[in-house]
Formats: structure tokens, C-alpha cells, sequence
């Protein structure tokens, strides 16, 4: 059997969630678990959400927030009772009528949602008079315009909907652009001319992970983290490690073959490594099949642990969908099923899943999300 793995640490997602709560003790949390739980499966890490929903004075303090109708509904099904919110918004009458079945809440970003919102008010006490109201800040995304914004907050308001203004940073991870001052202002504008004309009960969001950093004025009433709660670093020059934070998922393989090389031999498809010096390769079943990148440069390396050393090998060749070589040179002794480390903690040896990101050109989130279902998974 392949000894691609994937190992989910749920220990690791209630540190980072606790991590969140320190940086933003006063906020509610509205924890992303969109595509699910960012390639971590929703069904895994759900045990960590409910365990630090628990160890909270309120429980209802911790929301989970996805993308579409679809994951909400798998949410209830998985037995998560807490508040929902969907973050896209529904995209048909008939899903914003299914949205009250599950006691889900909606963000609304565009006329015709507005319109579903009044023709169908859902019960006093119901979850779903909660309105999470977009607003554009200048992401140019999604959302209501500065402009526009009060007179829908107004309509809404008159229904006895319960608003939240929300928006979303641009460059949040990187503190100095100077585009969030403005998106921060123009929400501040906002939010004080809705509560003066539209009501004081209006809550505000508007930090996601990297803004939960860097921006801790802007905490408001919601947060809502997403990669930092799966250990893998929001801001761009921090490190997981930096920030404190703990990769919820370790991409692992075991060495499946060796092989001595002599100067001049090539290795992998394309011929692009060749060996300048008697080389030690090793062989690990996983590959950009898995969900490891293809395209990564030559300071790509995984963590090989042998005889209780950890060691740092090179990658050599090109990823294939089902294999990649590495340089075993410098292992004093390998065996076949050492264990490699594909990502993991950093602090351990190991590459981090930004470090792989940086040699593929890409960002941890994309590296979580496309691991695919081929690699055992495993839940501690």
C-alpha cells in the first residue's frame, strides 16, 4: 500500500484558534471552514472547533463560516448547532428559503438578494434575521457601495433584520500598503453613519487572519480567521513559527526505494537533474497527484528522519504525479520506509507548507486546499 499520509492534528487547530482569541479577546469568531476546512475535510476538524466552542464561557462565540449553501447544509448534517454564516450569500430565492430551514446566516452584497430578504422575513428569535451586509471598501470584489449602502441598511432595518457591516481587506498582509488606511477609514465612515441613521445595534467585521495580525483596531465585533487556524502564516513577512501558530496538517511519505547513482547519470522526466558528484537516491510514492506542487525550483527539499536524526534532502528531478526523487547523499545510513515529510512543522526540521508554497510560486492556501483524496488520512 502507498504511504502518502496526510495526519490532521487537531491539538493544533485549538491552539490556533486560541491564538486568535488572545489577539482579539473582545471579538466573536467566525472561524472559516470553507473548501472544506481548506483541504484539512470539514468532518476532521470539526471535533476541534466544537472542543474550543466548549472551553469558552459562550459558546456561541465561535461561529463557522463557508463559502456556500452546500457547506452549510453539510455542516448541519455533520451536527455543527452553532451559527453559520454563509459569506458568498445565497444565490436563488429558493436557496435563501433553504438558508432559513438551516438556520444559516447570509451575507447580501447585491440588490436582488435584498429583494429575497424582504419577500420571505423569516420568525422573531430565528438565527436567520442576522444579515452579515457587504460593503465595498475598495477590494472591488463584492458588495454594496459607499454611496448606496445606508438606504439598503435602512430597508433592511425596517424589516427587523439584525445587521453586521462587514467588508474585506485587499493587502492585509502586508501592513503598509496603503490601500487598508483607506478601507479602514472608508469602513469607519460607514459604520458611524449607519449607526447614527440606521441603528446603534449594528455590529461591524471586517479583520480575516492577516487583519486579526496586523490590524488590531479593527477587531470590531467579528473576526474571521481562516489559514491562520490551520497553521500556515497570513503575513508576508512573518513565519508560522513567528506568529506562533501550528500546521494542523503533516504531508508525510515513506522512502520507497534507493539507488546509487555515478556522476553524469539523470534523474526524472526531462533529464533536468543530472549528478555531479555519486549520489544517494531515494524514491517516495507521492507526487502532484497528491497534491504536491509540480512545479517547484531547486531549493526544494523534504525532511527525511533516519536512525532518529532528521535530515534535509534536496529534491532532484521533476515532481511526477506519483513519485518524486530526492537527494539521500548526506543520511549517514537510509533504509526503505524511513519516514519524509513533505510539509509540516517547521520547528521539527521540517518544511513548512510556506516554504513549499515559496518554491512553487503560490501560497499555502492553494498548496491545503488541491491536496487531493489519494493520501491516507489520518485524525489525531
Amino acid at each position: 500500500m502507498r504511504t502518502a499520509t496526510r495526519t490532521m492534528h487537531l491539538d493544533a487547530i485549538v491552539h490556533n484558534l486560541g491564538r486568535v482569541h488572545h489577539l482579539a479577546p473582545n471579538a466573536n469568531i467566525l472561524a472559516m471552514v470553507k473548501a472544506n476546512a481548506y483541504g484539512h475535510g470539514v468532518a476532521n476538524v470539526l471535533p476541534a472547533l466544537q472542543t474550543f466552542a466548549d472551553s469558552l464561557e459562550d459558546s456561541n462565540r465561535l461561529a463557522l463560516g463557508v463559502a456556500t449553501l452546500q457547506e452549510a447544509i453539510e455542516l448541519r448534517k455533520l451536527g455543527w448547532s452553532h451559527s453559520i454564516g454563509v459569506i458568498e450569500g445565497v444565490f436563488s430565492f429558493d436557496e435563501w428559503q433553504m438558508a432559513h430551514q438551516i438556520q444559516a446566516q447570509c451575507v447580501i452584497h447585491q440588490h436582488e438578494q435584498v429583494e429575497w430578504a424582504l419577500s420571505d422575513v423569516p420568525s422573531d428569535g430565528s438565527p436567520t434575521r442576522k444579515i452579515w451586509l457587504k460593503l465595498n471598501t475598495g477590494m472591488n470584489r463584492l458588495g454594496f457601495e459607499p454611496n448606496e449602502i445606508t438606504s439598503v441598511a435602512k430597508t433592511l432595518n425596517n424589516a427587523e433584520y439584525d445587521l453586521i457591516l462587514t467588508s474585506h481587506f485587499a493587502n492585509a498582509d502586508d501592513v503598509s500598503h496603503p490601500l487598508n488606511r483607506k478601507q479602514i477609514q472608508t469602513f469607519n465612515n460607514v459604520l458611524v453613519r449607519l449607526k447614527s441613521q440606521v441603528s446603534q445595534n449594528i455590529q461591524a467585521s471586517l479583520c480575516n487572519s492577516e487583519g486579526v495580525i496586523n490590524f488590531p483596531d479593527c477587531h470590531y465585533n467579528w473576526v474571521r480567521p481562516g489559514i491562520m487556524l490551520y497553521g500556515s502564516s497570513p503575513i508576508i513577512d512573518k513565519s508560522a513559527e513567528d506568529l506562533n501558530l501550528r500546521p494542523a496538517m503533516i504531508f508525510g511519505a515513506k522512502v520507497m526505494a534507493i539507488h546509487h547513482l555515478q556522476v553524469g547519470q539523470a534523474v526524472g522526466y526531462g533529464s533536468r537533474f543530472v549528478c555531479e558528484r555519486p549520489t544517494v537516491k531515494g524514491i517516495i510514492s507521492v507526487g502532484y497527484g497528491d497534491g504536491y506542487p509540480r512545479v517547484v525550483t531547486d531549493e526544494a527539499w523534504v525532511s527525511v528522519v533516519s536512525n532518529g536524526e532528521t535530515y534535509q534532502c534536496p529534491i532532484i528531478g521533476r515532481v511526477a504525479m506519483d513519485m518524486i526523487a530526492m537527494d539521500l547523499t548526506n543520511v549517514p545510513e537510509p533504509k526503505i520506509a524511513d519516514d519524509v515529510v513533505l510539509w509540516g512543522n517547521a520547528n521539527l526540521g521540517h518544511p513548512s507548507v510556506d516554504d513549499v508554497a515559496s518554491w512553487a510560486g503560490t501560497i499555502g492556501y492553494e498548496l491545503l486546499c488541491r491536496t487531493t483524496g489519494r493520501p491516507i488520512k489520518n485524525v489525531t
